[in-house]
């Protein structure tokens, strides 16, 4: 058997636990061998737990270690600007969580040191891991490819605010208090309620954001925003229109998210699970009406694997060399220009 790829972590709080240390830990390519957190009682009880052998104290010692290949950076993406150039200069592999950073402007600095290190950055959009988005672009790229079922046409994104825990639990904490880390810093023109609305935005909305570009497969601008802060449209670079529904309504008991892709002939509707749900794939309907005999509508059966297990797999694949990452960071600095169109655009209401 290859050998297995050696993870550290960095950072160990309820999104580092739940949505990644335990899908690593599961898999059996790679070994989690190193963490540090800056609460050390944390870190030694969730080191125990998962029998990570090493707790760092320091984030800069766990990098100086050569047998770790990668990390991850189960961060808040409010201090992305001050790790992921020190984790890539280290010569280590490195998935963050989404988004990149902040802005846009700080981005181009990590997309840098990637490029120059020829170290993967990949950004956790794991919704694109999910397998029913998995299944689904498989389509959609063979519908592109024959011509089968037309153009496309329309690309619709819903997702109103629910519960996106999903029943998902059981982390570990302390009552120790966290260090505080260098704010980001904001470009000109950037004022306090600017800044906490386009963060407000970024938080919630970024996935989207960056699954529409996906969905398309193609890059795309943003054309109308409404004064109420429901809906979001674009127009891809061919052409196509797409929107994002966002806050039509609330859910304070499920999730429901869904993605719909149009073709002339057909489309594929996709609904997708809790972020946080175990071991639950989305559905996926795919419609076609390109014969004689009228419309087919087909359910595929997706593999009982979430988006996050199946991101954890994703990136060990890409630092073994055997698959690419679903989004690097060099595209992920596209979404944070968007989201500052966006904010921008919704100015003109003010």
């Amino acid at each position: 058997m290859p050998n297995k790829v050696k993870l550290g972590f960095l950072g160990c709080g309820f999104m580092g636990q739940l949505a990644h240390m335990d899908n690593y830990a599961k898999l059996g390519d790679c070994e989690i061998v190193a963490l540090t957190d800056n609460k050390r009682n944390q870190a030694e009880l969730v080191a125990a737990r998962y029998a990570i052998p090493t707790v760092y104290t320091d984030y800069c010692e766990m990098l100086a270690d050569p047998a770790i290949d990668a990390i991850v950076a189960a961060q808040p993406f409010t201090n992305h600007t001050n790790v992921v150039e020190d984790v890539l200069r280290a010569g280590k592999h490195l998935l963050t969580e989404k988004p990149l950073c902040v802005y846009a402007d700080n981005g181009r600095a990590l997309v840098e040191s990637a490029a120059e290190t020829g170290k993967i950055h990949m950004v956790g959009y794991h919704k694109r891991s999910d397998p029913a988005i998995e299944y689904a672009l498989g389509v959609i790229r063979g519908w592109k490819a024959s011509g089968e079922m037309g153009k496309m046409t329309y690309v619709r994104i819903v997702m109103p605010p629910g519960d996106w825990i999903g029943g998902a639990g059981g982390a570990i904490f302390t009552d120790e208090a966290a260090e505080p880390f260098r704010e980001e810093p904001r470009p000109d023109g950037i004022d306090e309620k600017t800044h906490r609305e386009y963060v407000s935005f970024v938080n919630y909305y970024i996935h989207q954001v960056n699954m529409l570009r996906y969905l398309f497969g193609e890059d795309y601008k943003l054309t109308f925003a409404d004064r109420s802060g429901v809906l979001l449209a674009v127009e891809s670079e061919r052409g196509v229109t797409g929107v994002i529904e966002m806050a039509t309504f609330l859910t304070s008991d499920d999730w429901q998210e869904e993605a719909l892709v149009c073709f002339e002939k057909g489309w594929v509707k996709v609904e997708l699970p809790a972020p946080l749900a175990s071991q639950q794939a989305g559905r996926v309907n795919v419609f076609t009406d390109n014969t004689k005999s009228g419309g087919v509508l087909t359910c595929p059966r997706m593999p009982n694997r979430s988006a996050m297990r199946n991101q954890a797999m994703n990136f060990v694949k890409a630092v073994s060399g055997a698959g690419k990452p679903p989004c690097e960071s060099r595209e992920a600095l596209k979404d944070l220009q968007i989201a500052m169109d966006y904010i921008q655009y919704m100015k003109r209401y003010a």
